[in-house]
């Protein structure tokens, strides 16, 4: 279940694979911009877009946790690019933890409430909280720039797999 010198351990992968899973479902909602959500997808897998952002918010809180301790016991970086590794891997942390917490913010600071799976955790209001709609307004701006960061993430990890061969690709599956 630990991580471990030469790979990942199960929580790890858990964590890696199943977010990148419901970060891929939360990315349909760029499909709501065509035709107005008119469409299967905006009417089936969009709907969910704020219960599994919720989700999203506590699963990230949880993987920051796991992996503060696991931090010593993780698979090294080559020197070379221990930074960027680093950075990009913090830059995706960022915005993992940013984007349902901007969303929170349109969500309750418009005075919509927040109900995730139909919880009402915040109930609707009437008033705005016009500071909260603000910031929460670049909401947008980092999702397109999370995606940006997922596919770059892709790419490096395919480019180790397919081009270097170095087993990179191979410590998360």
């Amino acid at each position: 279940m630990n991580d471990s010198k030469e790979r990942y351990g199960g929580i790890t992968r858990f964590f890696h694979w199943g977010m990148g899973l419901l970060i891929v479902w939360q990315f349909l909602k760029f499909f709501d911009r065509i035709n107005d959500g008119e469409h299967w997808v905006g009417q089936n897998l969009v709907s969910w877009h704020i219960s599994i952002g919720s989700l999203l918010l506590v699963l990230i809180v949880l993987r920051i946790i796991w992996a503060a301790s696991q931090k010593n016991n993780r698979p090294e970086q080559d020197p070379a690019t221990a930074f960027l590794v680093k950075a990009g891997h913090g830059l995706l942390y960022l915005g993992m933890l940013l984007l349902p917490i901007t969303g929170l913010m349109i969500m309750i600071g418009n005075g919509y409430g927040w109900n995730p799976f139909g919880l009402g955790l915040v109930a609707r209001g009437g008033d705005e909280i016009g500071w909260m709609a603000t910031l929460g307004s670049v909401h947008s701006l980092i999702a397109w720039s999370l995606l940006i960061l997922v596919v770059g993430h892709v790419g490096i990890a395919l480019l180790h797999h397919f081009v270097k061969k170095d087993g990179v690709l191979r410590r998360m599956l």
